[in-house]
């Protein structure tokens, strides 16, 4: 029944499962790439034998998914990257390695994306958010999208009989096997969304609201406050909360020798549940300071209630924990 299914519409079904995969749907394309390289090498005659126009079909589907998303950040920016911020099942923190990943490698990173779990989720619409021309991103991409579907049906062709052993097991069980695919994908989901809220409950215990924040600076009595979004984040949205001071939780050995464990920190970031900042201020805690929150909303909220913002210098400073702020100058509403 199977082959049969794969014989008749074996490309179409690569060609939707691939764009689906590459718009962001949870259907992973890769086990449909396994299967169909594994049947084409069992039964050649009845498939054409050949892979390349199902390789083709698989590159054109990822690159018209990809170029969705890599327009969405060219007109969108950080808004689209905080969109699919929310609609991940992982944790902002890995969208914020990401970020990193890119901005070490560039759009040359488009070319292994496919193979990393989680990469290219971020890493498409940032090539489009970062001003990277349509023909370099496709070139990259192209590569990327090759690679990772000539992977998937070289893997198929070569464990053939192993795979074909597997269908045959779930041909004996029929309709019941397809019913327990779909039980398996559902419980998978439920059990990584679950894991993020249950993160964000246990780091949902305190926060700072803007307006608080705001009279404490007024009062003179104001907090030092962190900006940790990335490098790459601070690039598209290139303000500040003014005297805020760039902190990156890799180097937490260094905040934690540059400040009194009394002092009082505020920690902001862009993403959708300040998961990133109440990390930090977690390890603050851990560390040994005594009053570390994270700012609720991060600088989007500040923004939205009208608090000032300043720009971020042109330059990074060479110490990120200087007594210099990041901001300069006088601080501008926008």
């Amino acid at each position: 029944m199977l082959h049969d299914l794969v014989a008749r519409y074996g490309p179409v079904l690569v060609f939707i499962n691939a764009l689906a995969a590459a718009l962001g749907l949870p259907v992973p394309a890769m086990p449909t790439l396994i299967v169909f390289g594994a049947l084409t090498a069992l039964h050649p005659a009845s498939l054409g034998g050949a892979l390349a126009p199902v390789l083709a079909l698989a590159i054109g589907a990822t690159l018209i998914g990809d170029s969705v998303w890599f327009y969405a950040g060219r007109l969108y920016g950080g808004t689209t990257l905080k969109t699919l911020c929310k609609l991940s099942l992982s944790r902002d923190t890995c969208v914020r390695k990401t970020e990193r990943f890119f901005g070490r490698w560039g759009v040359r990173v488009l070319t292994v994306a496919k193979l990393i779990p989680g990469l290219s989720l971020v890493s498409v619409p940032m090539a489009g958010a970062m001003g990277t021309s349509y023909r370099t991103f496709v070139t990259h991409d192209s590569v990327g999208a090759a690679l990772w579907a000539g992977i998937g049906l070289a893997v198929g062709v070569a464990l053939s009989p192993q795979i074909d052993y597997l269908l045959a097991i779930a041909a004996r069980f029929g309709r019941a096997s397809a019913l327990f695919a779909v039980a398996f994908l559902a419980v998978y989901a439920l059990w990584r969304w679950a894991r993020r809220r249950a993160l964000l409950r246990a780091l949902a215990s305190a926060r700072i609201d803007v307006d608080t924040l705001h009279a404490l600076m007024e009062s003179g009595a104001g907090p030092v406050v962190f900006d940790v979004r990335s490098e790459e984040t601070r690039r598209l949205d290139p303000f500040v909360i003014p005297g805020a001071r760039f902190a990156d939780e890799r180097e937490l050995d260094a905040i934690v020798a540059a400040y009194r464990p009394d002092q009082k920190f505020v920690i902001y970031c862009s993403c959708p549940n300040e998961v990133t900042a109440a990390w930090i201020a977690k390890r603050l805690i851990d560390a040994g300071f005594i009053d570390a929150l994270p700012l609720r909303g991060g600088l989007d909220a500040w923004r939205d209630a009208g608090r000032p913002v300043a720009p971020l210098p042109v330059e990074p400073a060479a110490a990120p924990f200087a007594d210099a702020p990041l901001s300069g100058g006088d601080p501008k509403i926008v």
